[in-house]
């Protein structure tokens, strides 16, 4: 687990475990690393955070690619997950995104087929001391749980899921796809039937600003398109 958060003059972040730390502007020892304004041996400034979830999730085992925060906290803005919120997770991977859910007190079932991402995701969640029940099981072939309030949906088909989410999402539930590509949403959206209303389609962008005192801009590089998120929901 990550125990402090470094950042230097440069402006890298370091995400600090245990001993002393070191770099190229200097090394501090590691009974001088706690918050607050920390001085290296080469009289560097450094400032030093304690740690968070948002930190440690940082920093989990990768395997596949991870969902981005920005458009994690779309899905839960927009759905209105909440604690209590029953939700199902399919295409665990590294366990990023149930993380997430588990985060905010929803009570999340996360389904993940291949094995070794199945075992990656159970020990990244175990690691954060989340409680997510892990399926290594196919839901193509069908979802155990009833009454949910989502079905999050990053694999390659979703539209499988679809008669399977009939049964199993409450009225006014929503299923949510995190699709890469335009033609998977064109194919979703049109597996949908009569129990489904599409809500949105939609993705997000994120700029970041420089502000230090009259250069005032947006910066030259932005997170721009990651994936398509569909939002639909159950009649």
């Amino acid at each position: 687990m990550i125990n402090k958060i470094i950042t230097d003059p440069d402006g890298d972040v370091h995400y600090y475990k245990k001993g002393d730390f070191h770099s190229h502007l200097g090394t501090i020892k590691e009974s001088d690393i706690k918050p607050g304004i920390v001085k290296s041996h080469l009289n560097k400034d450094f400032i030093v955070f304690n740690s968070s979830f948002i930190d440690d999730i940082h920093e989990i085992k990768r395997g596949p690619a991870i969902a981005h925060y920005k458009d994690i906290g779309l899905i839960i803005t927009t759905t209105g997950l909440g604690v209590g919120s029953m939700v199902v997770d399919a295409g665990s991977g590294c366990g990023n995104t149930a993380s997430y859910f588990s985060r905010i007190g929803c009570n999340v079932t996360s389904y993940e087929l291949k094995p070794d991402f199945f075992n990656l995701a159970k020990s990244n969640i175990e690691n954060l001391n989340l409680k997510v029940n892990i399926k290594n099981q196919d839901i193509y072939s069908g979802i155990d749980e009833k009454d949910l309030d989502l079905i999050h949906l990053d694999l390659l088909e979703p539209w499988k899921v679809i008669p399977h989410a009939k049964d199993s999402l409450k009225s006014g539930g929503f299923v949510v796809c995190y699709l890469p590509t335009i033609t998977q949403v064109m194919e979703f959206v049109k597996h949908l039937d009569n129990s489904f209303y599409l809500w949105k389609v939609s993705e997000v962008l994120e700029r970041e600003w420089t502000v230090d005192n009259l250069k005032v801009r947006p910066k030259n590089q932005m997170l721009g398109h990651t994936v398509f998120l569909v939002f639909v929901r159950k009649i």
